[in-house]
């Protein structure tokens, strides 16, 4: 009696200890749950985090205003890059440089020579050129560029303005005609002076600077043309930074534009009407790089405009895009120095941010006061200087925050127009070797680079993986299954970087040189596999000493050598008879389809062999899962093998084969180093299967570590991972939706 009673003690904390195990388990599980779930709400609130600020709007700060003598009209004002130190040059008095804190002056200095006339025309040169061109009432020229010199005294900035002339003052011609308008730029050695001296006569000015090695002395060398448009009325004129194209507006609207390349004889390329309806241009100004002017009417209507070169090399000038109107005249279009953003006046006193790439105002605002006359960005794009015209007569600073101008919608996943380009196009470049380069920032040529990596892989895993599954799981011998299965779970720990070595320095060469004898693989396999099935079926019964079934994939071996050797062969001979050795040659020349050694063939087979691991070991184990009495019953009611394996295996494992298809493409579309590795990297967007891709992961991992943090390059790479994050998100989640409905339709099977 007494050892009973211990037997039950010991049973009550045997169990008390183990419901005790169980409880903890259930809550280690649970929390692991829950940590799951927190890690990825984590890496989804980091993303988001790291992305947001692409999509917030340009703000700007409250302006403070200097006072400016009524007597003296404002002809330009700009900022140097930390916008300490402001310049304004004055019709009459000359030009200053002025605390932007304070509003003191600095340096005073005249612009024209004691023995020149009146100031009678104003232009400025390429923004980071920072030149300045003045006519006079005498028909000279003169070109000024501000410079600032930086220094650190007791690690303070010290910025310390000056006025240098690059050159004495230009004679435009015998006549002394006073100067009404002028432009033109000057980069290094070459200068371009346009000037109009009356309403019909345009002198073009081509100037070459030497200087002596031996002598501190300077010669300048001009070429010089003319050109007339009689009964026409002149309302401006402008000179691009290459000093190629001159761009002449008149005031009926009509815009040409002309090739000054020489000097000498300037040719028209085109004739476009810059305004629409019964609106008149007010004024018109160069974007950054100067290939692109921006267009501004009465009407308040914007406009982009560049020249295109068609099929036969000949340039015309395009409308590219129109921008959201303003509410009253354009007044003043200043653009930014690096960037393709501008900032716009209209004479409601309405202020606005554009970006030409991105094709969008990112910040439209009233300014207190009048309407600006006059106004200029800072060289970092932070602050806008600006003149407003009476009665204030004031001048006015306020800081810009505009950090992330190029991202819109359009600009990510829409055909964009770029600048030198024939045509809208899908393009992915984020850096070049100069400032004027456009950022082209398209998402859609690599998105469709995961798409088609993922499409071809999954197109030579899943037949293979899948049909592999079904055999091994219900038709291989238990002894062979207990090999096979193992072994090809094991290849899923093979590290993809050494499947995208060997398909990059192995495969794609091998695949060049034995392109037709793949191709023929694809024929001679299976015809070889049927007829070595209707030999065998063919040998007399006495003949056959071993029962083969279940032993068939192992009596094929031989055999599927044996076909890769003929084709193999074979190809090589087509290949030496038919296209003179190189059939990748013969297709670029004769067809016109390019073949790149790592193209999207080798990519699908790479991924595809690292996924079918997966597919196969989920779908093997789905298909064998399937209860004995299903296929017993139906082999019972008289079906055979391969019908009860198609419709009553096949539909019952669907759940569990669908799912391993899910996952496997789960981790196709996230793939790295095998696309990094055995592809060309190309973003281009091209059906063609022996052309290379960019895939999205592939991307980050290229660009990231070359990306400056928090830069619009760097947010839009974490945009591209959280766009994967969420297109995986989905995709599982519609996986998890169709495999439970699956599950629920054939679980009365």
């Amino acid at each position: 009696m007494q050892n009973s009673l211990l037997i039950t003690e010991e049973n009550r904390r045997f169990e008390k200890f183990r419901l005790l195990k169980d409880r903890i388990f259930s809550y280690v599980m649970g929390l692991g749950g829950v940590a799951v779930i927190a890690a990825i709400t984590l890496i989804f609130v980091f993303l988001f985090y790291s992305v947001f600020p692409l999509f917030t709007e340009a703000t700007v700060g409250d302006a403070k205003y200097y006072a400016h003598e009524s007597s003296d009209d404002i002809l330009y004002l700009a900022l140097e890059e930390y916008a300490e130190i402001g310049l304004k040059v004055k019709s009459s008095s000359g030009y200053e440089f002025f605390d932007t804190s304070s509003g003191d002056s600095l340096l005073t200095g005249k612009i024209l020579s004691e023995n020149t006339s009146s100031l009678t025309a104003f232009a400025r040169g390429d923004l980071r050129s920072r030149v300045l061109l003045l006519g006079t009432s005498n028909g000279y020229v003169r070109v000024l560029r501000p410079d600032y010199a930086i220094s650190y005294p007791n690690d303070l900035r010290k910025i310390t303005p000056t006025m240098t002339s690059l050159f004495d003052p230009v004679l435009v011609d015998d006549s002394f005609a006073p100067i009404r308008l002028i432009a033109g730029q000057s980069v290094e050695d070459e200068t371009t002076i346009v000037t109009v001296s009356s309403d019909a006569d345009v002198s073009i000015l081509g100037l070459s600077v030497e200087s002596s090695f031996l002598e501190e002395e300077v010669s300048v060398s001009i070429e010089r043309s003319d050109l007339n448009f009689e009964g026409k009325t002149i309302s401006q004129v402008a000179v691009d930074v290459e000093q190629r194209n001159l761009y002449v507006l008149f005031s009926d609207g009509m815009l040409e534009l002309y090739d000054v390349t020489d000097k000498t004889a300037p040719s028209l390329i085109d004739r476009v009407k810059a305004a629409t309806g019964g609106a008149k241009v007010t004024t018109f100004e160069f974007l950054s790089g100067g290939l692109s002017i921006i267009i501004g009417d009465t009407a308040g209507n914007l406009s982009q405009w560049f020249p295109v070169r068609d099929k036969d090399n000949i340039y015309s000038l395009v409308r590219i895009r129109e921008f959201a109107p303003m509410e009253g005249s354009v007044t003043t279009i200043a653009a930014e120095y690096d960037r393709k953003g501008f900032a716009v006046g209209d004479s409601a006193g309405n202020f606005a941010i554009y970006h030409a790439t991105a094709e969008q105002r990112v910040y439209f605002g009233v300014r207190e006061g009048s309407v600006a006359s006059f106004m200029s960005m800072s060289p970092r794009a932070d602050a806008v200087i600006f003149g407003l015209s009476d009665p204030d007569r004031k001048i006015g600073i306020f800081e810009v925050y505009n950090e992330h101008p190029e991202v819109s919608f359009s600009a990510l996943w829409n055909s964009v127009w770029y600048e030198s380009r024939q045509e809208p196009l899908f393009i992915w470049q984020s850096s070049a070797s100069n400032n004027d380069f456009e950022p082209k920032f398209s998402l859609t040529p690599l998105a469709y680079g995961t798409l088609k990596a993922t499409f071809y892989s999954m197109l030579f895993a899943i037949p293979l993986a899948v049909l592999g599954a079904i055999y091994t799981a219900y038709f291989m011998t238990p002894r062979m299954r207990a090999v096979v299965k193992p072994s090809l779970e094991i290849m899923a720990a093979l590290p993809t970087v050494i499947l995208g070595f060997l398909a990059g320095l192995w495969l794609a060469p091998l695949l060049e040189e034995k392109l037709p004898g793949f191709t023929l693989a694809l024929l001679v396999m299976p015809l070889l596999v049927i007829l070595a099935a209707y030999l065998w079926n063919r040998i007399p019964e006495s003949w056959k000493r071993f029962n083969l079934e279940g032993w068939e994939a192992l009596v094929l071996v031989p055999v599927l050598g044996l076909a890769a050797w003929l084709s193999l062969i074979m190809g090589d001979f087509i290949q030496v008879t038919f296209f003179n050795g190189s059939l990748t040659h013969w297709m670029s020349t004769e067809m016109g389809i390019t073949y790149d050694q790592r193209n999207s063939l080798v990519v699908g087979m790479a991924i595809g062999f690292a996924v079918i691991p997966t597919i196969f070991s989920i779908s093997e184990d789905a298909v064998f899962g399937v209860p004995r009495s299903l296929t017993m019953g139906s082999l019972a009611l008289g079906a055979t093998a391969w019908q009860t394996a198609l419709r009553v295996v096949l539909l019952t494992a669907s759940p569990g084969i669908f799912s391993a298809i899910m996952i496997g493409m789960g981790r196709a579309v996230g793939e790295t180093m095998i696309v990094l590795m055995a592809t060309g990297n190309t973003p281009i967007m091209d059906l063609n299967i022996f052309e290379g891709f960019r895939a999205l992961s592939a991307n980050i991992a290229v660009e990231m570590p070359e990306a400056e943090v928090a830069s619009t390059h760097y947010r839009i790479l974490f945009l591209a991972a959280l766009v994967l994050f969420l297109v995986t998100f989905m995709v599982n989640t519609i996986a998890e939706v169709v495999r439970q409905r699956l599950r629920e339709k054939y679980s009365s099977l």
